[in-house]
Formats: C-alpha cells, structure tokens, sequence
C-alpha cells in the first residue's frame, strides 16, 4: 500500500501515547544534523530540553511539527524537507506507526496515491 504522504502528514505530530504520558520532547536535533548548522533555522524551529537536547517545536494547539506547513489531511509539505532531522527520514509510509498516526488523526481514509520519502 502506498500512501501520500503530502496528503497525510500525521506523523509530524506528537502522538496521543506521548501526550498522555505528558512527553513533549518531539524530534530529537542533533547536533551533527544538517539542521543544527542553520543557526537561523535552529533559534526559530527548535527548543532545548532540561537535559539539554535540542528537539523541534510543536504547535501546541494540535501538537505537530512547527515545520509543518499545509492542512493535515489536505496537503502538508515539510518545510525543511532537506534539513530534516535524522528520525524523520526514518519514517515509513505505510508502517505500523504511520498507520497509527493517521487513525489518530483521523486521517485513515485517505486515498493512496505514491509518496515522497
């Protein structure tokens, strides 16, 4: 099955299981990350947890990506595609997590149609 994932975008959101459990450190940014050397980029997009580690920012009203850009569902695009960090490349369309995702958001019905990885 292949999915959409411009259509999609619910695993750039902070998932129901961590939101209960009061987690909101989201994407880790490492410090070696392509995005880690964008200082602009890294002052606007990111935060730095108690422990120290820098992780992206959620929106909190619907706690997704602050890079997110679009309508979940609709169309989404990440705005810092080339500079994501490394956990976001690892994203599969179609896994057991992006599946949960997108029933957590409601988004289970969306048609299949290719994805860009």
């Amino acid at each position: 099955m292949e999915l959409d994932c411009q259509i999609c975008g619910a695993c750039c959101c902070n998932s129901n299981e961590n939101r209960a459990e009061k987690y909101l450190d989201y994407v880790e940014v490492p410090k070696r990350s392509r995005l880690a050397g964008q200082r602009s980029l890294v002052r606007k997009l990111t935060v730095v947890n108690a422990a120290g580690e820098r992780h992206m920012k959620l929106v909190t009203k619907d706690q997704r990506c602050i890079a997110l850009g679009g309508e979940l569902g609709v169309n989404v695009a990440c705005t810092i595609y080339e500079l994501r960090p490394p956990a976001c490349r690892k994203v599969e369309p179609g896994s057991e997590e992006c599946l949960r995702d997108r029933i957590e958001r409601g988004i289970d019905s969306v048609p299949a149609l290719g994805h860009r990885s």
